[in-house]
């Protein structure tokens, strides 16, 4: 065996499998291709984004946008990795601006997928299509087509169609739209200006719509509002509270963000949309800062929604540290956490000191309406003769001997009471009754605690208590909801 591993040679590897595992870092399930997409768009100064999903993008994945294009020539080497146009030396990346720096996204999709682009520059009289695999121009190369706009559609066919391993590995296509779906709205709130549009094809009407609006500024932040109004729904957004802390010359860092007060108790799951210089990450510091916060002032089990628009001097920002830019770190990481913990603190304390109510009018009307139409309801299925079947579950059981609690209260089977009715022949119900009341069934034992105890029930026990208790019949109810 160590022969073997001495005759072992370092060869380097080919690059179209060097180019595969680094698309699978990159591009791990629909959505991680979808961000990257819509990334590019925003990028290109896009104010429209017109996105169509196939079997939860797995089959499609369609974006369309009105940004500045792509020109022809660029076309050439677009799908080729470490092709931008967003850094040209290692010191941009310290003051980096843009979502895309490395150049990897669109040849990282190439080389999972069957890659098509149509896209019309301003100054361009028509439109260029190209097709490509493996992050390489197909042999058709680009060829002029019709397009009414400027803008770029790229179409992502048959995502993983060469790696059988990771596409069986996905879960279902309802499962990977609700991922695209929550990357999409996440998006769309923090981009509020930008008017987002998603539908499934094969349906009628769009999973997500909204409307955008001229430029991003604190005069329109009611749009998004609006955004997280149509996401969220209209009770969300009238519990909202604006947070902001002013740049800090120090930390050089300020932050905007929205949450819902402490009244808002709906969310059972902690939804937190996080964007640091205009990028969707994560970081669990933030995160953990605030879940702790959060449970000092809400009802158990209940959670919050967070939005926050961080924004640090990109000197201080490392975006580089994860391939698909998920993660970042910055320096004063500590101390601006401190800093956003005490402003969220400071608005639910403010929040706190007051309780708002939505009510409802109800009137006689409400309630007569609601009687006539259930006994319509009645008067149609007594005339159609439809009668709707009683489960045992529904019903109410009384013992046919009528046997009284008092029984109960004696340590005596049904049996014995029986045969104690039988033995005294009774000619009325009544005299069985109280007969049944009257007599003192008792098991007898030597048991010297068990007698004491007795004997302390006999005598602290209320007699009229007993006396009502016997007088109440023994009633069994089955409820559904406990079978």
């Amino acid at each position: 065996m160590s022969l073997e591993i001495a005759s072992k040679r370092i060869k380097p590897l080919d690059p179209q499998l060097v180019n595969r595992i680094a698309a699978g870092e990159i591009i791990q399930r629909p959505f991680n291709a979808l961000k990257e997409l819509i990334e590019n768009c925003l990028d290109a100064g896009s104010t429209s984004i017109n996105i169509q999903i196939k079997e939860g993008g797995l089959k499609l994945i369609q974006i369309s946008d009105n940004g500045c294009g792509i020109n022809k020539e660029d076309l050439k080497i677009v799908c080729e990795r470490f092709t931008t146009s967003k850094l040209k030396e290692f010191e941009d990346l310290k003051s980096i601006n843009t979502f895309g720096f490395r150049g990897e996204a669109l040849a990282s999709i190439s080389h999972v997928s069957r890659l098509t682009i149509i896209t019309k520059t301003q100054d361009s009289p028509c439109a260029f299509k190209a097709m490509y695999s493996d992050g390489k121009l197909a042999k058709d190369g680009i060829k002029p087509c019709a397009a009414a706009s400027r803008g770029t559609q790229i179409i992502v066919e048959d995502l993983f169609y060469n790696s059988s391993i990771r596409r069986n590995a996905l879960k279902g296509g309802s499962d990977e739209f609700a991922k695209i779906y929550e990357v999409v709205s996440r998006y769309a709130i923090h981009n509020y200006h930008v008017g987002f549009y998603l539908k499934r094809i094969g349906e009628s009407s769009m999973d997500l719509k909204t409307p955008g609006c001229s430029i991003r500024s604190v005069e329109n932040e009611n749009y998004l509002q609006d955004v997280i109004g149509i996401l969220y729904g209209a009770d969300m957004k009238k519990e909202l509270e604006r947070i902001s802390v002013e740049y800090d010359d120090r930390l050089k860092f300020e932050m905007l963000a929205y949450m819902t007060n402490s009244r808002y108790t709906q969310l059972k799951q902690l939804t937190f949309v996080l964007f640091i210089n205009e990028r969707l990450v994560d970081c669990q510091p933030i995160k953990k800062s605030l879940q702790n916060l959060f449970q000092m002032y809400l009802p158990k089990s209940t959670n919050p929604f967070i939005y926050m628009n961080l924004k640090i001097d990109p000197k201080n920002l490392d975006v580089n540290i994860h391939p698909t830019k998920h993660e970042v770190r910055f320096l004063y990481q500590d101390e601006i956490i401190s800093r956003i913990e005490k402003s969220f603190e400071e608005k639910l304390l403010d929040s706190s000191t007051s309780r708002s109510y939505y009510v409802k009018n109800l009137t006689l009307d409400t309630f007569i309406g609601e009687s006539q139409k259930s006994q319509k309801k009645s008067d149609s299925q007594d005339s159609e003769g439809a009668k709707a079947p009683i489960y045992p579950y529904q019903l109410t059981r009384v013992d046919s001997k009528e046997r009284k609690l008092d029984s109960f209260l004696h340590q005596t089977s049904l049996n014995d009471s029986i045969k104690v009715i039988n033995r005294t022949k009774a000619s009325s119900q009544d005299k069985c009754k109280s007969m049944l009341r009257g007599q003192d069934f008792e098991r007898s034992f030597n048991f010297k605690s068990l007698n004491e105890l007795r004997e302390n029930v006999e005598k602290n026990s209320s007699k009229n208590l007993k006396q009502v208790m016997g007088d109440l019949n023994f009633c069994l109810n089955f409820f559904p909801h406990f079978l």
